[in-house]
């Protein structure tokens, strides 16, 4: 088993959903980087569970403390370790269904992978609470790449069929960037954010789930990042992208829709703007041969519904060798998508930085 990541960034996240704590150790980060603590606990804040009606009423602050790597306010260069304590576990949710398989989650795939000898509680390695650890990293990330005013923005794109309006492809404004990172309900328009809400809570009430698709936009990417084929933009932030639990689909730019266009409304066509080389569509995500063409990024990510609802559902007893039925019992969100949006803002910002240092060496 392997849950280490990187090139030139590394990263290994380790911990259970319902262990005594969760972490990451970050290699290669630059020595003399300065860290704003307070921008890291924001954007921890924003991912950590228990904040309102729509989410999971398990209680973790996601409190971070850093053991190593960071000394007087500066990264040293060494490997920075973070851990995240877990404080509001309930395994006895667990432990009496313990030999049973709950339909959407990892139990029946981890189970045969590990023998058996994986922690079934609340998910163990495979649960979305691992995704705290890539938010501390990626809020670094994110620090790093600011300082070349490189900005990495996201929103709900949709909940079930309620569909929020789409970033500009071409000229993305950077406030509205930093106004959705401030926002408790990341859409742009709040209406539509409203009506999402009802509708969670609607499907709430009926003791079920739902997902949605969350959109990002990279913004001031230089020209002539990334490689060909197995070392592209769209391979490097794909690989982090699917290491989130619930990610089922990632699209770049026009994506699925290309395939309904031919060649001429597909193509970007290009044109010159104060010595600058741009164009005038971005069909294609700001990528082309694996490399950034100095466009927006932009990418959609699915997530699918939270497989734990309280709905009857048909399952199997591997103890006993039955087919069951199976109503989950414990505290879980019925739609994961509002707080995986600082998730997926902190993958993209990590593979981004581990381009930018392939391509220009330590920032």
């Amino acid at each position: 088993m392997s849950s280490m990541w990187g090139k030139n960034i590394k990263i290994s996240v380790f911990g259970e959903s319902h262990g005594k704590a969760i972490g990451i150790v970050i290699d290669g980060l630059p020595r003399g980087i300065e860290l704003n603590i307070e921008n890291i606990k924001k954007e921890m804040k924003r991912r950590a569970p228990g904040r309102n009606k729509i989410s999971t009423s398990r209680k973790e602050g996601d409190k971070f403390e850093i053991i190593s790597g960071f000394f007087n306010g500066r990264t040293t260069g060494t490997p920075l370790t973070s851990i995240i304590y877990n404080t509001d576990q309930r395994s006895r949710d667990y432990e009496a269904a313990k030999s049973i398989l709950r339909p959407g989650h990892a139990d029946y795939t981890g189970y045969v992978k590990y023998s058996g000898f994986n922690d079934y509680r609340g998910g163990g390695h495979f649960s979305g609470r691992l995704t705290a650890p890539l938010v501390f990293a990626g809020a670094i990330a994110k620090q790093i790449l600011s300082k070349d005013n490189i900005l990495i923005a996201a929103h709900i794109k949709s909940i079930g069929n309620i569909n929020d309006t789409s970033f500009e492809p071409i000229n993305i404004n950077e406030d509205l960037s930093k106004t959705l990172q401030n926002k408790e309900f990341c859409v742009i328009q709040d209406e539509k954010g409203e009506e999402m809400k009802d509708y969670i809570l609607k499907v709430k009430d009926e003791l079920d789930s739902v997902g949605g698709v969350i959109e990002t936009a990279v913004i001031n990417l230089p020209v002539g990042i990334g490689s060909p084929l197995f070392d592209s933009v769209e391979s490097k932030l794909s690989q982090l992208l699917f290491s989130i639990p619930a990610v089922k689909a990632v699209e770049f730019g026009a994506g699925f829709e290309m395939t309904k266009m031919k060649g001429s409304e597909s193509n970007d066509e290009l044109y010159i703007d104060n010595g600058n080389i741009k164009s005038y569509s971005n069909n294609n995500g700001g990528i082309l041969g694996g490399i950034t063409n100095g466009m927006p990024i932009i990418f959609k990510t699915a997530i699918k519904p939270t497989p734990s609802i309280g709905r009857l559902q048909r399952t199997v007893d591997i103890s006993k060798g039955e087919n069951i039925e199976l109503q989950t019992e414990g505290r879980h969100d019925p739609c994961i998508v509002p707080r995986a949006v600082p998730v997926i803002e902190g993958a993209a910002a990590l593979a981004i930085l581990d381009l930018m240092m392939e391509k220009d060496g330590l920032i």
